[in-house]
Parts: structure tokens; C-alpha cells; sequence
């Protein structure tokens, strides 16, 4: 293990994930001088740690020992992990499978933080036929609407663009698992699972 290596990529995989050196401790139940002390490459992770530390960053521990990730496989993107962006002036969605640094309108977009939806608040889901039918109660006015619906499955996303005014529905084919998205005006980004 080329420790000066593996404290680079500890590093790099932290800021991308946006944790501060603090917080990954607190993950790991290590001190943020322990982590400061492996990404300055004088000391390197616990063994004991290393499956958490691996989980934490979606890598393997292969990867972290030495600190190189494969393209293919040294990172986990798969759907789930998508960030969806909203733009506060032209309403644009915009989605990407890790993380980017979005510019919209000349606003430096940050994802949106998805919120698990309370029971009322929930979409509803009918089967009918070979297809579910995506509704709700939710209100549409032009100043407090849902933007847009996204099905979002291990390998694909769907997404329906919705309009104030307009009934809230979307058709998409029955899927086995999987997790609804929508973005309110006022409320944000919230979800629930298929």
C-alpha cells in the first residue's frame, strides 16, 4: 500500500461524496486527525476499517489498497445514485449519475436533497394492465405545482414532465422495484419507493 497514493484517493472520494474530514471520522468512529493523517499520507486506515471505509465510498477495498480505481468497477454509479437539479428561473431539470458542478441561468445549482414523503403526501400507484398509473391530490396552481415525476430504477430513469394547471398523472410500464421522485414548488424533492 503506497500510503501517500491511498491518502490522495481517500481524499478525493471524501470531497466528492462532500463530507468535511470530521464527518468521515464520525462515520468511521475514528478521530478527524486520524483521517487528516491519511490523507496527508503519514499513516494509513486500520484494517478493521477498510470495509466501512470501502462501503462508505461505494469502491472495494481492492481499490483503496491500491489507490486506483477502476473505471468500470472502482466506483458504484448506478441509477440510484442520480442527483437531480432544478433551476430557480427557468424551471430546468437536469439529472446526472455523479456528482457535476451545474450552471442554469447563471446559478451554481446544488442537487437536491430528496425527502422521504409522509403517507399523505404520497403519490398513488394503480396497476392497470401491463401499466402503473402515477396520480395525486397534489395541488397544481401555477405558483405551488410538482415540476416533474422520475421513476428511477438500478438501470434506467424516467422522467414526466408535469405543468401547473394540469391534471398530476404518469404512465409508465409495471416495474418490479424502484423509486418515484417528484419536485414540488414549495416543498422540494421527496420520493418513495415502488
Amino acid at each position: 500500500m503506497d500510503q501517500i497514493k491511498t491518502g490522495e484517493l481517500i481524499r478525493k472520494l471524501r470531497t466528492r461524496l462532500g463530507l468535511t474530514q470530521k464527518q468521515l471520522a464520525q462515520h468511521l468512529s475514528v478521530s478527524d486527525k486520524a483521517v487528516s493523517k491519511w490523507e496527508r499520507g503519514s499513516g494509513c486506515p486500520d484494517v478493521s476499517v477498510l470495509p466501512l471505509l470501502a462501503d462508505i465510498f461505494g469502491t472495494d477495498i481492492n481499490a483503496l489498497l491500491c489507490a486506483e480505481l477502476d473505471s468500470s468497477k472502482g466506483v458504484r454509479n448506478d441509477m440510484k445514485d442520480l442527483r437531480f437539479y432544478v433551476c430557480p428561473d427557468c424551471g430546468s431539470m437536469i439529472t446526472a449519475s455523479t456528482e457535476a458542478s451545474v450552471v442554469c441561468c447563471s446559478n451554481r445549482l446544488s442537487a437536491l436533497e430528496a425527502k422521504k414523503a409522509a403517507p399523505e403526501d404520497m403519490l398513488k400507484a394503480e396497476e392497470i394492465g401491463d401499466e402503473l398509473q402515477i396520480t395525486g391530490d397534489h395541488e397544481m396552481t401555477k405558483q405551488h405545482h410538482i415540476s416533474f415525476i422520475a421513476y428511477v430504477g438500478d438501470s434506467s430513469m424516467m422522467m414526466f414532465r408535469q405543468y401547473p394547471e394540469w391534471e398530476l398523472r404518469a404512465t409508465l410500464p409495471v416495474l418490479r422495484f424502484g423509486r418515484l421522485y417528484w419536485y414540488c414548488t414549495k416543498h422540494g424533492l421527496m420520493y418513495q419507493d415502488l
